[in-house]
């Protein structure tokens, strides 16, 4: 008999779903939290078959973030989630964290029966993976999103740092602007930026990463480069097209290399 974790923060669903999968016959769920910490502790005290895991819950870790944490210890540890939610950032977190292509399995109702988990538990435990289409369709609906606007990505005071990064503003002058007094906080907000947008993976250079964030908010669209330089742009479909950007007619002005960056 398989041995779960169950990980929600609903009082009253917590004991009813866990006397339902008990009643199965086929999984037993040997302990409960209500917090990603929790579920973390209790992982790390005794590793348990399969995690059932929902994704907002108490505490300061989301199922998404618990999940993480918890793989790093058990790396492909099964984890089964389930939520009601429909945030664009829990999508986000999905795609950034790879968990979807691992055993992850999100049903989008407002009821949930052990039965309905069962299933997807076997396929867990057994190294097969699931994913729904409808959040399937979710996750690139948001990939699709945030190529056509890279400043979704960032949190609203990495927003603005972007935008005066943009416009040639020191980080001593940024930092004035939005009252802090130490600009190395804002050296942090950079880093934080080129992370969120892939820069720190290709740029060593913290200038040239500097000027390739300017040039995805100038553009307002994401933008990769390769180890020559070269400039892509998501192409619509999953993957990425060389782009050189034209200036606008008349102007003079020769296009943008990105191999010259």
């Amino acid at each position: 008999m398989l041995s779960l974790l169950l990980v929600e923060d609903n009082a009253n669903l917590r004991p009813a779903l866990q006397t339902g999968l008990n009643a199965t016959g086929v999984v037993r769920v040997d302990r409960t939290c209500e917090t990603g910490e929790a579920a973390l502790a209790a992982c790390l005290e005794e590793r348990p078959d399969a995690v059932i895991m929902d994704i907002q819950l108490a505490g300061e870790l989301n199922g998404i973030e618990a999940a993480e944490a918890i793989r790093r210890e058990y790396p492909r540890l099964p984890v089964v989630f389930y939520s009601i939610q429909d945030d664009d950032a829990y999508f986000r977190a999905f795609r950034k964290a790879g968990i979807l292509t691992h055993f992850a399995y999100v049903r989008k109702s407002n009821y949930l029966l052990p039965e309905l988990l069962l299933p997807v538990i076997r396929d867990a435990v057994s190294g097969r993976g699931f994913i729904d289409p409808a959040i399937e369709t979710r996750v690139q609906e948001v990939r699709a999103l945030d190529e056509q606007d890279p400043l979704a990505l960032l949190e609203p005071n990495e927003r603005e740092v972007a935008r005066m990064l943009a416009a040639g503003l020191t980080n001593e002058q940024i930092a004035a602007r939005m009252g802090f007094k130490d600009k190395r906080t804002i050296s942090r907000v950079n880093g934080q930026i080129y992370t969120v947008w892939g820069l720190n993976e290709t740029a060593t250079d913290e200038k040239v990463a500097r000027t390739r964030a300017a040039l995805i908010v100038s553009l307002g669209r994401m933008l990769r480069w390769d180890e020559d330089g070269g400039m892509f742009t998501p192409d619509g479909r999953g993957g990425w097209a060389a782009f050189n950007p034209s200036p606008p007619s008349g102007s003079g002005a020769p296009p943008v290399p990105g191999a010259n960056l």
